[in-house]
Parts: structure tokens; sequence; C-alpha cells
């Protein structure tokens, strides 16, 4: 949870669905880390990392697949994922013109680790919005370097929120954005899996808070993008992730979501089961792996859904206002926060 006076949204009353939350109700059984660049009055921006394990992903990789709902945006490592079902490193989310130092910091970090020495080809993989409403998008920040400092600040644990890593500069309904997650307990196939999700939150529509509409001020936003990543530790196939990467949707349109020509709403799941991890081992030789059959997943699939859901209103809640610089219009501007006394006005009526 973030450090600032801000709270999430079960502390306000408002429980999205009916599956019970993980014990810290966050994407927890994987490592998150994240570099905040505020600087001046124009710098708004940073990164925030995903590690599925905390190993060696490269030589260990895990299956992964990526949803897209609109394409209206960049997410690297697209084709690999598509073609291959698994990822290799550290997932980086960050802004859009940062994408390309996000490679190279993703590269470093991997190339660096202890059995990397003779790798010559990597699938680095990023996914950005774009959040020049506050931010100097064209003054190259993060860094390499800085975008270094998320991924070696990863850790697991509780997960902080709201205008922080790759969401410190980012805009929502017209409300500040930012990064949030929730988690959900499902019983399938007679045994309890976790499904967690991250956001970053960057996107337009009319906002709906637990089915009920908030007016935010800028409610005509429509163009925008979301970034969700799914974790689960259910043994699931690529081909499943895919479906499960999909269910997200269902979570993003239940906030109000309007999914315009201008948006970039991309969804990548993976599971951090030790069972289905594609081990070197494994690579060399036929190898079976668990996996989930098709008439046991509806539960995970609501789960899903309900866990971005949750996600995306808490990057909302937990975000505080800011001033910042819109570099499209070349001046300074301001976001205000979703106000918490109209939240607890809402839920009492």
């Amino acid at each position: 949870m973030s450090a600032n006076t801000r709270q999430r949204l079960r502390d306000l009353g408002f429980c999205p669905g009916v599956y019970e939350t993980g014990s810290l109700n966050a994407i927890t059984d994987v490592a998150v880390g994240h570099a905040t660049i505020v600087e001046g009055d124009r710098i708004r921006t940073g990164a925030t990392a995903i590690f599925p394990h905390p190993g060696n992903l490269f030589q260990d990789k895990v299956p992964a697949a990526l949803a897209v709902l609109n394409g209206f945006g960049k997410f690297v490592g697209s084709t690999q994922i598509a073609e291959l079902g698994e990822i290799e490193t550290p997932i980086v989310l960050t802004n859009t013109l940062a994408t390309g130092r996000a490679i190279e910091a993703i590269n470093r970090f991997t190339l660096a680790q202890q059995g990397n020495e003779k790798v010559v080809s990597l699938n680095a993989v990023v996914g950005e919005t774009n959040d020049s409403r506050l931010n100097d998008i064209r003054a190259g920040r993060p860094t390499i370097d800085e975008i270094g400092k998320a991924l070696a600040a990863a850790t697991p644990g509780p997960v902080e929120e709201g205008a922080v890593g790759a969401g410190t500069g980012t805009v929502a309904f017209g409300l500040k954005g930012g990064i949030g997650t929730s988690s959900r307990r499902v019983k399938t196939a007679g045994e309890i899996f976790t499904v967690g999700v991250l956001v970053q939150s960057n996107y337009g529509g009319r906002l709906l808070i637990c089915g009920q509409p908030y007016d935010a001020p800028s409610s005509h936003d429509r163009d925008g993008s979301i970034v969700i990543v799914v974790a689960t530790d259910a043994p699931l196939s690529a081909r499943n992730l895919k479906r499960l990467a999909e269910r997200a949707f269902g979570g993003l349109a239940r906030t109000g979501a309007a999914l315009s020509n201008g948006s970039g709403d991309y969804a990548l799941a993976f599971s951090a089961a030790e069972a289905v991890r594609r081990t070197r081992e494994r690579r060399a030789a036929i190898a079976s792996y668990p996996d989930m059959p098709n008439d046991l997943m509806s539960p995970l699939f609501e789960a899903t859904i309900e866990a971005t859901e949750e996600a995306i209103l808490n990057s909302l809640v937990a975000a505080q206002s800011m001033s910042g610089f819109n570099a499209a219009a070349g001046k300074a501007s301001s976001v205000e926060a979703i106000s918490l006394d109209r939240l607890a006005a809402l839920k009492a009526s």
C-alpha cells in the first residue's frame, strides 16, 4: 500500500465481487519494484518492474500470453510471446517514449545475470502508457539507469500504489491515475489458487465505482491506455493464460472504460507455478506439465475480472492530486485525485 495519506478501495467500504482476496489483496507472489521520478515542475514519470519468479528468468522461463482489446499502443516483445507462449525477462512498465530505454535496462540486467554469459538474443517485455498530460515526456526520463533502479528494487510483499513508478504521471477518467493492484483466491480442481492483478491506469470513459456513476470533472475523456498484468499460481498453459488475459477486459469494462479508437488496452498473463516453469532441463527434452482443464477455468476467469476492477479503482483511490507539465499543450497542468469524501457519500447513498 502507498505510504501516502490516501486509502484503498476497501478502506472506504467498497468490496467488488464475491471472491475472497489474497492475504495482502495484491499481486504478492511475484516481486514488484518502482522507480518514481518527480523533479521540478515538469518531470512526473517512472517505471515499474515485475518479476514472475526470483531466479534467472532467461534460463527458467514462464508460460505467458498477451491479449489486446484495442491496439493503439506499443507492447514490446508481443510477437515472441504470441509465438512461443513464454516470457524470459522481467516485465517493465513505463511511459511511451521510454520503451527503448526500458529494453536497454532489461538487456543490461539480464545479460549481467550469472549463467547468461553466452546469451546473444533477448525478448525484453515492456508495456507503456502516455503520461504527457503531467510529464514532459520529451525530456528523456526515466533514463536507462533510472529504469534499472526499478529492476533492482523489486521485492515480494506489499505493493506501493497510486502515483508511483510507471503510474507517476498517468491520468484516468480525468482524475489522477496510477498503479493499482488486487487479488482473489478461488477453489477449483480441489485446490486453492490465487489470481493477482497489477495495472497502470491511464485511460478514459465514464467512471463507475462498483456499478455506481462517479461524475468525474473530465468525464468526457475517451482516449488513453491501460496495461494489465495478471499473475496466477494455477498451472496454466499459454493457451489458457490467453483466455485468462482476455477476461481482464471484463474488469476494465466494469469501471466504465470508453474503449475508444485511441485507447491501448493490453493484458499480459503468466503463471508463476513452478510446476509449469520452462526450466533449462525441461527445454532440453520432451517434457510434461500439469494443465488446468478447460472445464475448471471459470472461477479463475471470474477472479480475474474482479481483481482487475478493484486494481483499477485502487490506482485511483491511492493516487494524490498532482501538478505537472502538459507536453502537448506546452504549459503547466494539474489533475485532481478522486475525492474520498465523494466516495464516502456515494457509498452511503
